[in-house]
């Protein structure tokens, strides 16, 4: 068992209701998997049970309509995890299977295309399994999907959370040629601690190249994600905003790690919820980034970071209105 003892004011709602129920059952019937359960977000009961205070909902608010919301007026939040439910990486945070990697489905593209109408999304986060075993890493496969569904709903916004690809540049491109409106990849933690945190093919120099890629050669929004718990230091923290605004991140999340089962690493430490609040300033107001979502229960995948995006690139919202309603979902 973990040394530190989890406090009470960090809880999240079991998975429940009828919106779930669709959800998942429509996810079956098409062979589609997300990382909200197979990491086991322990955000998934408010996302995907209509609990959300955002303005677009839940996952499962529009489940069952028929074709693309209007916009502004669509579900919420599911991340649908391409590429199968193995990983061909072990990272000692992460609750996904490792090895026993399976071929490619090649209709998952379509698939969850049709997925995306059918829950009524109108905000799609898309994130993968790491797929070293496949000759192009599963580049290619990812960006397929995302052109199935920006060709298929027009309207829509996709945000992907990419692997590194062992760092390959014309892996990346391969992302960023496809063209989604968010383009993500988590440094995870700090320099000092990639591993044991993350596989030994992962790195924290190869993350930061991965970022000023997308920065250098793309107009989209460039994203991050720091987990908090695992023993790093203040300043290693600030060095790790610092390095990923220097490299042109726009949007960064920090969360505090959950230990999944006790063969992952422990828990170090849990932050104060106002400890995060600090951290979003000093992201914010110090360093410059556009947005930072910072909480205990804060994901890379979080509804106010999506919150964000959408009033801006939608509605045409200041960064400083989309900012304080974002906010508010924290």
């Amino acid at each position: 068992m973990s040394s530190v003892r989890k406090p009470d004011w960090l809880k999240s709602r079991p998975p429940s209701g009828r919106e779930f129920a669709d959800i998942r059952e429509t996810l079956r019937e098409r062979n589609l998997h997300t990382v909200c359960e197979e990491a086991n977000c322990p955000n998934l009961g408010e996302c995907w049970s209509g609990r959300s205070s955002s303005r677009r909902g839940s996952a499962g608010e529009h489940a069952g309509g028929d074709g693309d919301p209007p916009a502004g007026e669509g579900g919420g939040t599911a991340t649908f995890m391409l590429m199968g439910d193995r990983c061909s990486r072990g990272c000692n945070f992460c609750d996904v299977e490792t090895g026993g990697m399976e071929p490619l489905d090649p209709d998952e593209p379509e698939n969850v295309a049709e997925a995306v109408a059918e829950i009524g999304l109108d905000y799609v986060v898309l994130t993968s399994v790491d797929r070293d075993d496949l000759p192009d890493q599963g580049a290619g496969h990812f960006a397929e999907t995302i052109r199935e569904i920006k060709a298929r709903h027009p309207g829509i916004l996709v945000e992907v959370l990419i692997p590194d690809f062992q760092g390959e540049e014309r892996l990346v491109r391969k992302i960023i040629d496809a063209d989604p409106d968010v383009i993500a990849h988590n440094v995870e933690t700090v320099s000092r601690l990639q591993y044991p945190v993350r596989d030994r093919r992962a790195g924290y120099e190869q993350s930061l190249s991965v970022l000023a890629q997308v920065e250098r050669e793309s107009d989209t929004y460039t994203k991050t994600s720091i987990m908090l718990g695992h023993g790093e230091y203040d300043h290693e923290v600030y060095q790790t905003l610092a390095d990923c605004r220097e490299r042109g991140v726009d949007i960064v999340t920090l969360g505090q790690y959950l230990r999944p089962s006790r063969s992952h690493l422990e828990v170090q430490r849990y932050d104060h919820p106002d400890k995060y609040e600090t951290w979003r300033q000093v992201a914010e107001e110090e360093l410059g980034f556009l947005y930072c979502a910072s909480g205990p229960m804060v994901r890379s995948s979080y509804k106010a970071g999506e919150l964000f995006v959408d009033a801006v690139l939608r509605e045409g919202k200041s960064v400083e209105k989309a900012r304080d309603e974002a906010r508010r979902t924290v």
